[in-house]
């Protein structure tokens, strides 16, 4: 039986960078860094926490997918402005191709390039380098004018169009399938503990103005119509959490399942973030949908991040195509 209780290193971990996100990224932090959404000084104080090299493998003791699920969680909760999963997917990656000469600031696009473009690549508008899949790997260095930046996007994430055009091969088909399918594979549960940490901190917004916004003498939060529906968002979060560690541990542990969990964890995840933040959204009522309530930055996060990777339909696809991979592979 597996046991996904944290570790006392985890709970360090996550006790650390709570209170450090708590010190530096306030709703109000996170307003002031929009419409980009990152935050140069934030992004500099987790720097100093460690950040991106805690999931470098050279180290003496590496963090495993685990251990940075915690920390992708917390982020999440925090709705941090800054490119936390990214760069400790792309250093991951790196690792894995011995590239230890790539400096500054480097992300990671989750989508394959088209026509030489990576797409909404996340914080391209601010990364050193962007790694990209467009038949095999490669690495936009210091992107700058080739970057095209949406004028407006759902919730920060500095996104960007990226040009290809003078990027370089980090690694060739067929040798680069591999590395990128672990890359997205890593980036897909980081994702989903990400979202389980907006989707946590969202409801509990909405079950705190349920207890303390009367209506008929009474909370709301007692009427069954609303009790229920925040209840239920609970239960769909504790459940994408147990899954994301589920898909950490495959993938800690080397299991044949990593990637299909990964998949069905983003997927999962997702659905529960959405329909926990809208639960604790209509909870507000109409105050919900006005700038001034924290709600709403954790709605449109919510909804921002699930549709990051192609939203729940593509993660539902890649489900799919990895089981006829699997049941192929064992008719082999």
């Amino acid at each position: 039986m597996m046991d996904f209780a944290l570790t006392p290193d985890q709970l360090d971990l996550r006790a650390g960078l709570t209170e450090l996100l708590a010190d530096h990224c306030d709703p109000h932090r996170v307003r002031a860094a929009e419409p980009l959404g990152f935050d140069p000084e934030l992004w500099s104080v987790l720097g100093d926490f460690g950040f991106p090299h805690l999931a470098s493998t050279r180290e003496a003791d590496p963090a495993g997918l685990s251990d940075l699920a915690v920390a992708a969680r917390a982020a999440g909760s925090a709705l941090a402005s800054a490119p936390l999963v990214e760069t400790l997917v792309a250093t991951r990656l790196l690792d894995r191709l011995g590239r230890t000469d790539l400096t500054g600031l480097v992300t990671f696009a989750p989508r394959p390039a088209m026509a030489g473009i990576a797409r909404t690549a996340p914080w391209a508008a601010v990364a050193d380098r962007v790694i990209a899949w467009d038949d095999g790997l490669i690495v936009a260095s210091r992107p700058g004018s080739a970057v095209e930046c949406p004028k407006q996007t759902l919730a920060g994430l500095a996104l960007g169009h990226v040009d290809l055009a003078d990027a370089t091969v980090l690694a060739a088909e067929p040798d680069a399938a591999e590395p990128f399918a672990d890359a997205l594979a890593d980036w897909r549960v980081l994702t989903a503990a990400a979202l389980t940490g907006v989707a946590a901190a969202g409801l509990h917004l909405g079950v705190d103005y349920a207890k303390t916004r009367h209506q008929f003498g009474r909370p709301i939060g007692s009427f069954q119509a609303l009790a229920h529906q925040l209840a239920d968002a609970a239960a769909l979060v504790d459940g994408a959490e147990l899954l994301v560690f589920e898909a950490a541990w495959a993938a800690d542990s080397g299991s044949s399942r990593r990637r299909g969990l990964a998949a069905m964890a983003v997927a999962f995840a997702g659905r529960a973030a959405r329909r926990a933040t809208d639960r604790a959204l209509h909870a507000h009522g109409g105050y919900g949908y006005t700038s001034e309530y924290d709600i709403q930055l954790y709605f449109r996060r919510a909804k921002a991040l699930d549709l990051l990777g192609g939203g729940e339909r593509a993660a539902a696809d890649a489900v799919v195509e990895l089981a006829l991979a699997d049941v192929d592979e064992g008719r082999a």
